[in-house]
C-alpha cells in the first residue's frame, strides 16, 4: 500500500500548545486515593504550567475551580471544560494530530477500555464532545472506527512509528484486522514510512496488553530510551532482555540504527493486595522546554533521570512522584495527551 506522504504524526518533542488531561474524582477508579491522586494531579499540572496551558476536564467547573485556586493553581493558563468522563487516561482516549497539506487534523479513534477490559463509554465520547465546546477551535478532525490508544504508538516525527505486537494485535481491539492490515492502516493514517513492531517486552500489572509508551520512547538524534531490566532473577528480565536486542537491530528509514539509552530498573512495587505494579521509568512526558519523569520513591530514580538528561540534554529534567499513579496501573505519560503548537484557537 502506498504511504499518506500528505500526513506527518509530529514527534512529542515538538513546539506544543497544550497539554490534556481529565480531573480525577468520587466517580473514578481514585475515590479510595482521591486525595492523594489529586495532589498528584495538582503537581502535574502546575510543573507543566511553568511552560505550556493545560486543558482539564472536569466533572463540575466550579468545584474543580475551587479545588485549584485552594492549590494555588494559575488559573489563567488552565481551560476547563466539564464534561463526563469514566477515568482519567487522557493518553488513550484523548485525540492524535497528524500534519497535513491543508494544515492540522485531529484524528478521533474508538476507545474500548484496553479490549473491553473497563467501561469507556464516556471516555470514547470525550474528544468528541470537546470537539463541539469548541476546545480546539477550527482544528479539523475525523472520526475512525479502528481501535487505537495514544500510549500504543510512538512518533520519531521522521517517518517512522514503533508499536507493540501484544498490544494491537491483541484480539478484543481489532479482530478483523492482520498484522498486515493494521500496518498499512497506519502508514495510511499516520503518514509513516516504516511501522517498526517491538516482539517483546510487558510489565506485570499494565492492563494495556503492553502499551509502547512504557517499554521505548523516540528521543532526538535518532535515539530510542527504553526501560531495562538487569535482575536475573525477575520475571521481566528476559522479556525486557529480548526487547533490548530487537531494538538494537531497528534502523530509520535512512538505514541507520538507533542509539539506545537504557533506563534503570526500579525496585517491585506492590499494591495493598500484594499485586505487582506497573512501575516503569519510559512513561515520561516531553513538553516545551522540559521532561517530565515519573520517580517512584527508588533508589534508581536519580539514574533514571540522568539518563533521561542524556536523550534531552536541552530540556530541564523534572521529577514527578507517580507512586500514587502505579496504583491504577498506569504513570505520568499515561494521564496526559499534548496538542501540537497549532491546534488550539
Amino acid at each position: 500500500m502506498k504511504v499518506n506522504s500528505n500526513r506527518r504524526l509530529p514527534a512529542e518533542w515538538e513546539e506544543q500548545d497544550a497539554v490534556l488531561l481529565a480531573w480525577p474524582h468520587e466517580l473514578t477508579d481514585w475515590s479510595t486515593q482521591l486525595d492523594e491522586t489529586q495532589h498528584t494531579f495538582c503537581e502535574i499540572i502546575r510543573t507543566i504550567n511553568r511552560f505550556e496551558p493545560v486543558l482539564l476536564v472536569v466533572p463540575n467547573r466550579d468545584s474543580a475551580r475551587r479545588q485549584l485556586e485552594s492549590a494555588n493553581m494559575n488559573l489563567k493558563k488552565i481551560h476547563l471544560y466539564e464534561l463526563p468522563c469514566n477515568d482519567t487516561w487522557s493518553r488513550d482516549f484523548g485525540p492524535m494530530t497528524v500534519q497535513t497539506e491543508t494544515g492540522l487534523l485531529l484524528l478521533n479513534f474508538t476507545f474500548n477500555g484496553w479490549g473491553n477490559k473497563f467501561n469507556a463509554e464516556l471516555d470514547n465520547m470525550l474528544t468528541t464532545r470537546l470537539i463541539a465546546a469548541g476546545a480546539f477551535g477550527k482544528t479539523k478532525s475525523i472520526s475512525i472506527e479502528l481501535v487505537l490508544e495514544g500510549g500504543s504508538i510512538e512518533s520519531d516525527g521522521g517517518g517512522t512509528l514503533l508499536t507493540t505486537c501484544d498490544c494491537l494485535l491483541e484480539k478484543k481491539r481489532n479482530p478483523q484486522y492482520s498484522r498486515l492490515q493494521l500496518n498499512d492502516a497506519l502508514k495510511q493514517l499516520f503518514g509513516a514510512e516504516q511501522i517498526l513492531w517491538v516482539d517483546n517486552g510487558s510489565l506485570e500489572g499494565d492492563d494495556t496488553d503492553s502499551h509502547i509508551d512504557t517499554l521505548a520512547r523516540f528521543a532526538p538524534n535518532g535515539t530510542i530510551v527504553f526501560q531495562g531490566c538487569n535482575d536475573k532473577t525477575d520475571e521481566h528480565y528476559k522479556e525486557l532482555q529480548a526487547m533490548e536486542k530487537q531494538l538494537s537491530r531497528f534502523t530509520n528509514i535512512s538505514g541507520e540504527n538507533y542509539r539506545l539509552l537504557e533506563l534503570p530498573w526500579p525496585e517491585a512495587c506492590y499494591d495493598s493486595d500484594g499485586n505487582r505494579l506497573p512501575a516503569t521509568y519510559a512513561n515520561f512526558l516531553i513538553i516545551n522546554g522540559a521532561v517530565l519523569v515519573p520517580t517512584y520513591n527508588d533508589s534508581a530514580d536519580q539514574v533514571a533521570l540522568k539518563v533521561v538528561a542524556q536523550a534531552f540534554p536541552q530540556r530541564e529534567i523534572i521529577p514527578i512522584n507517580c507512586r500514587t499513579l502505579i496504583e491504577q496501573h498506569g504513570s505520568l505519560h499515561c494521564v496526559t495527551m499534548q496538542l501540537p503548537k497549532g491546534v488550539l484557537p
